[in-house]
């Protein structure tokens, strides 16, 4: 998930984990674990390349209000909701996933979240790249088709997403994500190809 508003989160350093999750002290430690997984350390490289880089801060734990596994907030960085984490492999996704965005908004300088069909394509991007819709992600989640099965989890990931952006209806959604797909999905910047 990408967005310019806030994810109502705090971040109290010693808040206990809700819901099965864990706590933002733990959390933090998965994220710094994180750093130094090769797909991290490639995106982070690439990102510096396309002239930004970040700090320590960019990347931090928060208890997070809203229903969602993290995001990506232009000029604040990436935050990962510790109480919808479990495993070290969940946080290394969001890590992942909104890398892609951040990557996105920095090659990009025109990208306006607020426009459908831009979230939408760093939505298809995230998803596409991130290793979010591999297939043994989708079993565990329970869907078990085996032909097509990525392509409709990044399509269904980015209605999700798009959704929850304030200025996109659920037709502006979909109309953004078809009119946008072909070029995004094929878009796999920094990677030669689809990891």
């Amino acid at each position: 998930m990408a967005a310019e508003s806030d994810p109502k989160a705090s971040s109290a350093g010693s808040s206990p984990a809700v819901n099965g999750g864990i706590t933002v002290a733990e959390c933090q430690d998965m994220i710094r674990r994180s750093l130094r997984t090769p797909m991290v350390k490639f995106l982070r490289e690439h990102l510096e390349k396309a002239g930004c880089s970040f700090g320590d801060s960019f990347i931090r734990a928060v208890h997070c209000d809203k229903e969602i596994s993290g995001g990506y907030v232009r000029g604040e960085g990436i935050v990962v909701c510790s109480n919808h984490m479990n495993i070290p492999d969940e946080v290394n996704q969001v890590v992942i996933h909104e890398l892609i965005h951040a990557y996105d908004d920095c090659r990009a300088a025109n990208l306006d979240w607020a426009n459908c069909a831009h979230h939408a394509c760093s939505e298809i991007r995230a998803g596409h790249l991130s290793g979010d819709c591999h297939y043994k992600r989708e079993l565990l989640r329970g869907y078990m088709k085996i032909r097509g099965h990525e392509q409709d989890c990044v399509r269904r990931r980015v209605m999700k997403s798009v959704i929850a952006n304030p200025y996109c209806s659920e037709a502006a959604a979909k109309d953004a994500m078809e009119a946008v797909w072909d070029v995004c999905y094929n878009d796999t910047k920094p990677f030669d190809r689809a990891p």
